[in-house]
């Protein structure tokens, strides 16, 4: 790009910055240095291909979505935060608002992730330990008891069960007094990512896709602001993907769900901001930065070239990060610490738009109320004292991360033509249905995580404590437990909950859900009264089970 085209760039980025609102707040470096807002190229330099990387707020948005940067807002400190029953969650939740978190992340236990109830044979041992146990809208009340939903965005990581959770989560706010049509918040809903990677879904791939496509008609016409799918790259890292692999089967999943939006013919101007992107922090620095801004810039260029997106908010990838939870230890865990630090800044330079850090001893247990709360001032420390929110895309036009951005980028369309070249259609669904069925997406993420658990072995790659360094004067770590109790006690509400609902009304509403899922009528108001009418997330799943089936992954060798 010559001289004149970059200088017309700035221009323009200058005027949306002066129109922009930005914080009040002190820009300047410890030392009263002020700082630029961003940085780009001499006045009268030329760059070679600087329309790739560009200015912030623009197309194609590498450098971030807003030309303020975290000027005019920081990144949403959300943790992720879930354990035993409603009440229990409810205080963890009221403690992180409290200490200034800007919103809630619910975690879910297992029976609650797979569709059953916490009274099923199956949940036995289950209930609570890794995320909080919902079985009804009533459970929703109480979690929710004394934060006002309307005002709090609320994230849910749940893909299976998704659209029932989401329906009780409405009840709930419907029993505060809310506007619905206010809520704002965040629903995984992202199916396509269970097969790939999680393995938590209840009915074949095409039932999911139907409630889906339910959900997100449902939302683009009852809940504007609300982000009804979250596609999730964090779990395909979780399982031993690559940097890559994991940009590329999110994206392309992500394509997927355009593409479902589209078939119900949707406006993707008017459903594609509603989809948001949660994406795994990992500890190799650059390569993740790299990551996050070769993300931002695939997703607006396909969104505008493949399927005809126009508005800039179309093409805007928000996301969500998580750090690496497989990075942590269980050797010296109060190493966790710096690695999560360190997982967090990489997020914040790639311009996250909000930000979970994990506690230190997550690898061993639930955080406790301590290392909580050393997981949100981690983020605290990077947003209050480091200077990190002072430029927009502090680390643009640096050769490395740029040549890294890049190749990133280019393997990753390697994996989008491959992906296409297994459908029947050339579509990207078809492709990704196939590599489902074909087990390609599993084996090839078996396939990375084998040659870096080789690199491991022969040392080639290092962990510190655990293939390095392994001495240590650190004593035992005191964590939190779950108690039996909350089992026996979460198991004895339900059962006076069954009790005491009007068992004629629950059944009609049950039978309408699955008189409705025969139909191709939107089925969200129909679970929606069932949820009203206290049916439980066990039977409402067991009644579409009946209609639909369930799933099994074929088996492989």
């Amino acid at each position: 790009m010559d001289a004149a085209d970059i200088a017309a760039g700035r221009e323009r980025w200058q005027q949306r910055y002066d129109a922009a609102r930005k914080r009040d707040a002190d820009f300047t470096t410890l030392s009263g240095m002020p700082v630029e807002p961003v940085y780009g190229p001499a006045d009268g330099d030329s760059y070679a291909d600087f329309e790739r990387i560009g200015w912030p707020g623009e197309f194609p948005y590498t450098r971030g979505l807003y030309p303020t940067g975290y000027r005019g807002r920081t990144w949403t400190i959300r943790q992720f935060a879930g354990f035993g029953n409603a009440q229990q969650t409810n205080e963890r939740y009221k403690m992180i608002l409290a200490a200034g978190g800007g919103g809630l992340s619910v975690a879910f236990d297992m029976p609650t992730l797979m569709g059953r109830d916490s009274d099923e044979p199956e949940s036995l041992g289950e209930v609570g330990h890794c995320g909080v146990a919902i079985d009804s809208a009533a459970d929703m009340e109480v979690l929710f008891d004394g934060i006002d939903l309307q005002q709090t965005t609320t994230s849910m990581t749940i893909s299976g069960p998704a659209v029932p959770i989401f329906v009780m989560y409405l009840v709930a706010a419907e029993r505060q007094g809310a506007d619905i049509g206010k809520l704002d918040g965040t629903l995984q809903t992202d199916i396509f990512k269970e097969y790939i990677a999680q393995k938590e879904w209840l009915f074949a791939p095409e039932p999911h896709l139907r409630l889906i496509g339910d959900l997100m008609e449902y939302c683009a016409a009852e809940i504007p602001k609300y982000k009804p799918l979250s596609v999730s790259g964090y779990h395909i890292r979780e399982a031993g993907s690559t940097a890559a692999q994991e940009l590329a089967y999110t994206l392309a999943d992500g394509f997927g769900y355009v593409e479902l939006g589209l078939s119900r013919g949707l406006d993707v101007n008017t459903f594609a901001p509603g989809l948001s992107f949660f994406f795994d922090a990992h500890v190799d620095f650059f390569e993740e930065i790299a990551k996050f801004r070769a993300a931002r810039r695939i997703w607006a260029r396909h969104l505008r070239d493949d399927y005809g997106a126009t508005s800039s908010k179309a093409l805007w990838l928000k996301f969500h990060t998580q750090t690496a939870g497989v990075s942590l230890t269980a050797q010296q865990p109060v190493n966790n610490v710096v690695r999560t630090a360190v997982e967090a800044l990489a997020a914040i330079l790639g311009g996250t738009n909000s930000l979970h850090t994990n506690a230190l001893d997550e690898t061993l247990a639930l955080p406790t109320d301590e290392s909580a709360e050393i997981a949100l001032r981690t983020q605290q420390v990077l947003m209050e004292e480091t200077g990190v929110t002072n430029v927009a895309d502090p680390l643009g036009g640096s050769w490395y991360l740029e040549a890294l951005t890049d190749r990133i980028e280019a393997e990753a369309e390697e994996i989008f033509a491959r992906i296409r070249e297994l459908g029947h259609d050339g579509s990207m669904t078809a492709g990704i249905l196939r590599g489902i069925e074909d087990g390609w997406f599993t084996g090839n993420i078996a396939e990375a995580a084998f040659v870096y658990q080789q690199a491991l072995e022969k040392g080639e790659k290092r962990i510190v404590g655990v293939n390095v360094h392994t001495g240590t004067v650190a004593k035992d770590l005191e964590i939190m437990r779950v108690s039996h109790e909350v089992e026996i006690e979460q198991k004895r509400a339900l059962t006076a909950r069954k009790a005491g609902r009007d068992p004629v009304r629950t059944q009609q509403a049950l039978d309408r859900l699955v008189a409705v899922s025969r139909t191709t009528e939107n089925m969200i108001p129909a679970m929606l009264d069932a949820a009203r009418a206290e049916a439980t997330l066990g039977e409402i799943c067991a009644a579409l089970k009946g209609e639909w089936g369930s799933y099994r992954e074929p088996a492989r060798f």
